[in-house]
């Protein structure tokens, strides 16, 4: 029988570290990624050998079921492909480097390094990825009795103490600091032109309740690639996901021209004549100390982009559960749609080629996929959940519960055209969609509560659109509101 898990949160606190401290935590994390790239190299090739295997493609040739799961299972233990082999693989390696890596982050290490090549197999991921040489890594241990663990207001690892910062006027702190540490982490991050060192500290139970509110009733939700629409039977929204990031974009962009430029001056025999990069260049760049300087100030954007990001998702996902509690929303595949397009299209109006480029830019940029979870981790506080309605029943971008109808539309159509009372009303896309989802209950659009509500909806929908509207003169709205 499985046992149940303790719920866990994490709570980031600085580090107050010495300059000989910061030397011995660079090493140990040179050393630790030298570690896991090992380990990583290993299971990658017991896992090519086991996909060459005979016996790998009988069994992926066999029905799903439990005596399929039992012969991978056999098989992955016959390729070495388990955390007892990675743990005895990984310790002489460890006991080379005892000094610097307990054998508690190393075992880590090794079974991050197997969690990857796992990915592979489930078919979570296409290809593992090694650590590069100037690529961060963090370090953790498995418990808080050995290795790297926290005591009275100090992390200790292997003859080093280093005082952990806490505010005194930071009481969310102060509070969970009370709770059961389970194990450490530390990482080192790039900021304001120097590296500051970090520990994440995994605390047993649900983080302090701050001001956190939840409201009561049904809330519907349509997460597009950068809004996200909230329909509730009193308020309708159409927001913009992380509006606040306009200005680091745009500092980003300028570091990265910068760095073009400074790569062509630097590296002029590696482009051809029209300015594209030659074949057979891998391993034959060179860089500047200005362009190295300039690396590190783009480091710090993506970073300082990161964090306003993660602050501007909890705002909004505090603010959805204090509208409601029974929150639906689409189960979308947020991963295939950063994929580029396979069919070749023409674009209608221009009766040019489509671009094959899809969303990742704006799934970077805007991550809606991480508010949902934000949004399902808060709930979860509350012993509540995100409920995701199946989107191939569902079809709420095509229903119309007017004609009781299903039409598919063009991804440029932003708005529907109903005839209602003898007239033509005008709907945007997203936040009839929203509707249509509030209105959802098991995996079916209830049309009679829509045809209910309808009237209110048109109300609030039409005082949210004016709100668009007159935003719009003073700020420039991104293009799938379609105003």
């Amino acid at each position: 029988m499985a046992r149940n898990k303790t719920p866990s949160f994490v709570l980031t606190l600085k580090l107050n570290t010495q300059k000989y401290q910061e030397d011995i935590l660079n090493k140990r994390f040179k050393i630790g990624r030298l570690i896991y790239n090992a380990c990583l190299a290993e299971e990658y090739k017991n896992y090519r050998l086991m996909r060459e295997s005979k016996e790998y493609q009988k069994i992926c040739k066999m029905p799903k079921g439990k005596e399929r799961n039992e012969k991978f299972n056999a098989l992955r233990k016959k390729y070495k492909l388990t955390i007892s082999y990675i743990d005895s693989y990984v310790a002489p390696m460890q006991n080379k480097f005892k000094k610097n890596i307990d054998s508690l982050t190393a075992q880590k290490l090794a079974e991050r390094a197997l969690d990857s090549v796992n990915k592979l197999i489930f078919g979570k991921a296409k290809k593992v990825h090694f650590k590069k040489y100037d690529e961060d890594i963090s370090l953790e241990g498995k418990t808080n009795t050995s290795g790297i663990r926290y005591k009275d207001g100090y992390i200790e690892w292997n003859n080093l103490k280093m005082p952990v910062v806490i505010k005194s006027n930071d009481k969310y702190a102060q509070t969970a600091i009370q709770s059961r540490v389970k194990y450490c982490r530390i990482f080192s991050q790039y900021v304001k032109n120097r590296y500051k060192y970090y520990v994440q500290l995994i605390l047993e139970g649900i983080p302090p309740l701050k001001e956190r509110k939840i409201g009561n009733g049904d809330i519907g939700l349509d997460a597009g690639t950068q809004t996200i629409a909230v329909v509730t039977d009193t308020l309708v929204n159409l927001i913009e996901l992380s509006p606040e990031t306009e200005d680091v974009d745009k500092e980003i962009i300028k570091l990265q021209r910068k760095l073009d430029r400074s790569r062509r001056a630097t590296n002029p025999d590696n482009y051809n004549e029209d300015g594209t990069v030659k074949k057979g260049t891998k391993g034959k760049w060179k860089k500047s100390k200005k362009y190295i300087k300039v690396q590190m100030q783009l480091r710090d954007r993506y970073r300082k982009r990161a964090e306003i990001i993660q602050q501007s998702h909890n705002k909004l996902a505090n603010y959805i559960i204090s509208l409601g509690d029974n929150i639906k929303v689409e189960d979308m595949d947020y991963n295939a749609l950063q994929k580029r397009a396979k069919q070749t299209t023409v674009n209608r109006k221009t009766k040019r080629f489509n671009r094959k480029k899809r969303f990742g830019n704006s799934l970077l940029n805007k991550a809606p996929k991480k508010l949902l979870n934000n949004i399902d981790l808060k709930l979860s506080y509350f012993g509540k959940k995100l409920i995701k309605v199946n989107k191939t029943k569902v079809k709420a971008s095509q229903y119309n519960h007017i004609e009781d109808t299903y039409i598919k539309k063009e991804l440029s159509d932003r708005w529907n055209y109903f005839n209602y009372k003898g007239k033509i009303i005008k709907v945007q896309r997203d936040l009839y969609s929203a509707y249509l989802l509030q209105n959802a209950e098991n995996d079916k659009i209830d049309k009679n509560k829509c045809v209910e509500k309808f009237d209110n909806f048109l109300k609030l929908h039409d005082e949210e659109i004016n709100r668009l509207r007159k935003m719009k003169k003073t700020k420039k709205l991104v293009k799938s509101i379609g105003i």
